[in-house]
């Protein structure tokens, strides 16, 4: 498969609702300063795998990161991770981390943020 952009994707449809596994990345429109407004967005899925936050704001970043209910943050880059870092989604999209300390530690909702700036 082709990796694939699906632009002004609207939250009522499939690809924002659906855990996608393959090269595919969804654009949605948002208006300019509501960030908040996009986390809440963003947590109304019933999925928390992977998310990922571009940004030249690096304190934007860091609080999205914070707020986004994923398991693993990417910013500024996607899919770049550390065997060491524990891996795992939260709420429909796993239960526990596999790989580093926290594969031990499975009552602990951990997030990994990773930043490219």
């Amino acid at each position: 498969m082709e990796p694939t952009i699906l632009a002004d994707v609207d939250d009522h449809m499939m690809a924002a609702n659906e855990e996608s596994f393959g090269p595919i990345m969804i654009i949605s429109p948002f208006e300019t300063g509501d960030t908040d407004g996009v986390i809440a967005r963003a947590n109304a899925t019933e999925y928390g795998l992977a998310s990922g936050v571009f940004t030249r704001d690096i304190n934007k970043a860091l609080y999205v990161s914070d707020n986004i209910d994923a398991g693993t943050v990417f910013v500024n880059t996607y899919n770049k991770t550390d065997v060491a870092a524990p891996f795992g989604g939260f709420k429909q999209s796993g239960f526990g981390k596999d790989l580093g300390e926290e594969a031990l530690n499975e009552y602990l909702k951990t997030k990994v943020v990773t930043v490219e700036y």
